[in-house]
């Protein structure tokens, strides 16, 4: 059976973002869609309007939330394979236990907490950060959450941990029928007092090292993808800034996360953690191991 692509909602602006998004990609994909409710999400993301009723108001609301985003989910796509689920457990460890069968994961980029406008959700942080598959947190502007920039951006790190991240990124910019953009940051050390040709020379050493890398990652992958029109980028800086540049005209920012056994907590490093905040676009989160 095909895995799904999930998406967790929440009844919050966010999640209904997230849907909509998720609706879209799993069209694009032809994927079944699975709509995850978890009904202690009011533990991270702020309580829930009592009702007046004798059954528990988050039992109200869990019904509510679910049919509403499945109907959403069924409007916006009439023949889309959708099931719409409520799951009696916490947000973070329900989406976790998603993506060990899911495709892929899709939060929103905050939840109904009172600071939602200024850092990003717990829910989609953690889930970023611990799970098995692919995990996108839709944020950022209008234009680019609906697709409109035509480019998908990968940010390439190491050569060894990089593969996964461009193979999604690929897949995603052949699905869309638009341009991939894949951008590789670096730096020359610091050297105030050589000559100043001799840092020129260090620097475009540097800068060749980058691009060779480049190339190194996209080679077998782009072999593969044929019909996407590839455009290699590097750019001088630290990733966690340079990256923002591109991703404030791309549909959807890709970057890989290192999953290591035996350690436990949130696994991104700064560029992801960065760009799940600040990004003006999409962000998905590709685990390596």
């Amino acid at each position: 059976m095909e895995r799904p692509l999930v998406v967790g909602v929440d009844g919050s602006d966010g999640s209904l973002a997230a849907l909509d998004w998720a609706v879209e990609e799993a069209v694009r994909h032809r994927l079944p869609l699975r709509v995850v409710y978890a009904s202690l999400w009011e533990r991270y993301e702020g309580g829930v309007p009592s009702f007046t009723s004798q059954r528990p108001a988050e039992e109200i609301a869990a019904q509510h939330i679910i049919a509403s985003s499945e109907q959403r989910a069924r409007q916006l796509s009439p023949d889309l394979q959708v099931h719409a689920v409520t799951v009696p457990d916490d947000a973070v460890e329900a989406l976790v236990e998603e993506s060990r069968s899911a495709t892929a994961v899709v939060t929103g980029s905050s939840g109904r907490g009172a600071v939602k406008e200024l850092l990003l959700g717990s829910v989609s942080l953690a889930v970023a950060g611990r799970a098995d598959c692919p995990v996108v947190v839709v944020r950022g502007e209008d234009r680019n959450v609906k697709g409109m920039s035509n480019r998908v951006v990968v940010g390439v790190g190491e050569a060894d941990e990089a593969a996964t991240a461009v193979r999604f990124a690929l897949r995603e910019a052949e699905a869309r029928g638009c341009e991939l953009q894949a951008v590789r940051a670096w730096r020359a050390p610091q050297q105030p007092t050589d000559p100043l040709t001799v840092l020129d020379s260090a620097a475009r050493a540097y800068e060749e090292q980058a691009a060779a890398v480049l190339d190194e990652v996209l080679e077998a992958a782009v072999a593969e993808h044929p019909k996407v029109s590839v455009k290699r980028t590097v750019l001088e800086g630290p990733a966690h800034r340079v990256l923002l540049g591109p991703a404030a005209d791309a549909d959807l920012l890709v970057l890989g996360a290192t999953r290591r056994q035996g350690q436990f907590g949130l696994q991104l490093g700064r560029v992801s953690h960065t760009a799940l905040h600040r990004a003006a676009c999409p962000v998905a989160v590709v685990p390596h191991r």
